[in-house]
């Protein structure tokens, strides 16, 4: 069914008319027409948006749908690692299941693409990463994942993960991850040379979590950059959260910026907690890729993610004292074009001839969208209205 949007304001602008056929945008204009084939809804003047991209989350780890679980976990990495194993062991979830009732969560929300770090361990396997791509095939025409296979508890101090790893690479993960070579594995040689032998023989992208500060931190940053420069991946590699390059002196940062924008290493974060974030408004000024994810949405780590990107945005720019409207929408792009670019969403967009990912706002302007982060009046994927006014509109998983 082909769905006419009247008099809506695309990325804030000018009020237009949006045409939507065969999942795509088809026409933009004044005053389209619509014949008896055509569903129209009211745009009232709300801003229409593309649909929000969440490149950071855990879909497998969410407690979503499940009764309170009161947040016990300790404040050492090492420690919100050894609670969450330990929750999920005793609660049993289902990671297919989990996994599908967050992505129905986020529809709600408007984001309709998601970079998934899904779990690996010589503990579970590859279950959680079965799970996720089950609800990958099965939410295919609604939402696009990409799935990353990540090493929580580690990967050289536990043999055998980087094994499982490259077979979840092997199995359909777009992306091989890592996790503080330093901080967890003790062994930033053995872990950088694991993952990016990983990527260089199968041709997949990489994104590593650094939470490590300081010049800790730097370094890793250093020796990720040097073999990205080796093996010519420039433009495939991310460093999610890098809390260390808000944590380091100007000319430090400046070098480390240098090394970032010289290779093509793109930046991930989500911008909540006690820690550092980057400077995001500094990175994307050099030309730094940057995109943002809500990371655990009430999970065993914390109950106050809700994986609502629009009020990620809004954080983002609480962390970085951004009140002016241009600033607040470097924010909006973090959790939009960013992200679509990252995930390589090459039909990504508003224009005409681009897949129908489609939010409306009640908001007169991106910022304010931001600001407020409403209800959804309405979201479309694939050209299919799958929300309103903040409630799925999808047979519960």
């Amino acid at each position: 069914m082909a769905t006419l949007i009247r008099q809506c304001r695309p990325r804030g602008e000018g009020i237009c008319d949006v045409l939507v056929s065969d999942g795509r945008i088809t026409g933009k204009g004044a005053d389209l027409a619509a014949d008896g084939g055509v569903a129209v809804i009211d745009g009232s003047g709300c801003v229409l948006l593309p649909g929000l991209v969440d490149a950071h989350t855990h879909l497998d780890k969410t407690l979503i749908g499940t009764p309170w679980h009161p947040h016990s976990a300790g404040e050492r990495l090492i420690d919100l690692i050894t609670n969450e194993r330990r929750v999920l062991t005793e609660l049993d979830l289902d990671p297919a299941l989990q996994s599908r009732r967050m992505v129905h969560h986020m529809l709600e929300r408007g984001t309709t693409a998601i970079r998934s770090h899904v779990d690996i361990g010589t503990d579970i396997g590859l279950r959680h990463f079965h799970g996720v791509a089950a609800t990958r095939e099965a939410c295919t025409d609604l939402v696009a994942i990409q799935i990353v296979a990540f090493p929580q508890t580690g990967m050289m101090i536990m043999p055998g993960v980087a094994d499982l790893m490259e077979q979840a690479v092997k199995e359909g993960a777009e992306v091989v991850g890592g996790l503080d070579p330093v901080g967890i594995d003790r062994d930033p040689k053995g872990q950088l040379d694991a993952i990016f032998a990983i990527a260089g023989k199968h041709g997949c992208e990489i994104d590593i979590h650094l939470h490590d500060l300081g010049e800790m931190g730097a370094i890793t940053i250093d020796m990720i950059a040097k073999r990205t420069a080796a093996l010519g991946l420039e433009g495939k590699v991310t460093i999610s959260h890098a809390f260390c390059l808000g944590d380091i002196d100007d000319a430090r940062l400046d070098g480390l910026i240098t090394l970032l924008r010289d290779n093509d290493i793109a930046i991930a974060t989500c911008g909540a907690g006690h820690y550092p974030i980057p400077p995001i408004r500094k990175l994307r000024a050099a030309g730094i890729r940057m995109f943002a994810g809500s990371d655990g949405v009430r999970d065993a780590w914390g109950p106050l993610n809700n994986g609502d990107m629009l009020e990620r945005a809004y954080q983002l720019a609480w962390h970085g004292d951004t009140r002016d409207d241009p600033g607040i929408e470097t924010m909006l792009d973090l959790a939009t074009h960013g992200g679509a670019q990252a995930m390589g969403l090459a039909d990504y967009g508003l224009d005409v001839g681009c897949r129908a990912d489609l939010v409306l706002v009640e908001a007169e302007t991106p910022a304010e969208a931001v600001c407020y982060h409403p209800p959804r009046r309405m979201v479309m994927a694939g050209g299919r209205v799958v929300a309103e006014n903040g409630k799925s509109l999808l047979p519960a998983p």
